[in-house]
């Protein structure tokens, strides 16, 4: 069962794999950006001292620095073990601005309760994503903000990612925002934006405006279907990227 799966992941990824997750961000390779992108959804989510529920929180770093950022936070996540872990370094901190409760964010009881939403690399493990973006609409008071952080297409064929099905049994989706806005919309959300992955935009290099590449190469009649081409991924959001929503 692919829940069973997610429930059981800590305690199947051995002594390195536990590690590494209690670890985050600073023991990830990909420290640098995630700490740019916690950056980002600090500045997209209401300012503090907003309620936050942090969605798939997983060992709860992203709602550690949401809790010292000022917010009050509710960490949410399927796996237990997630949460105990996330329990003891919220303890470590003395962070009474921090909980954490063990749940299913596709069933969330939650109602009107939270300023802000976040999930942040935990939608694309959804079963039922529809039924998750239900949830957190529910959870938000009129006017609440939820920010998705997700992979885009390609993330679920990738050889680590199919790797990782195999051997934990884990769900692990696409989640390319022009889906994630057209599903929050079936469900209540009225407003949706997308904003590019600061991380693909390096990796392309696809600077904005006259002076970034795109800018440049956009000059040259013959270089013109690369540009309307990438500015398609862009504005769709094929590579991943955040989006940000409004109930």
């Amino acid at each position: 069962m692919p829940k069973q799966g997610e429930i059981d992941y800590l305690r199947n990824i051995g002594e390195a794999g536990l590690a590494h997750a209690a670890g985050k961000p600073f023991s990830d390779a990909g420290c640098a950006q995630m700490l740019v992108d916690i950056g980002i959804v600090m500045q997209l989510l209401p300012p503090p001292p907003s309620r936050i529920l942090d969605l798939g929180c997983g060992t709860g770093w992203t709602s550690l620095f949401l809790a010292r950022r000022g917010h009050e936070v509710t960490g949410q996540d399927i796996a237990p073990d997630m949460i105990a872990a996330a329990g003891a370094a919220r303890d470590r901190e003395a962070l009474a601005n921090l909980r954490f409760v063990s749940s299913d964010y596709e069933s969330l009881a939650f109602d009107g309760e939270f300023d802000g939403a976040l999930f942040f690399d935990s939608l694309h493990h959804a079963v039922d994503e529809e039924a998750a973006l239900a949830g957190a609409y529910r959870a938000l008071r009129p006017g609440g903000v939820l920010v998705t952080h997700e992979p885009g297409e390609g993330h679920a064929a990738s050889p680590a990612t199919q790797a990782a099905v195999a051997r934990y049994g884990v769900t692990e989706k696409d989640m390319p925002p022009r889906h994630i806005v057209a599903v929050a919309r079936r469900v209540g959300f009225s407003a949706g934006r997308i904003l590019v992955n600061s991380e693909r935009l390096v990796r392309l290099g696809m600077g904005i405006g006259e002076t970034g590449l795109l800018g440049r190469l956009a000059r040259h009649r013959a270089a013109q279907p690369l540009v309307a081409a990438a500015m398609h991924f862009w504005r769709w959001g094929r590579l991943g990227s955040m989006v940000v929503l409004v109930k």
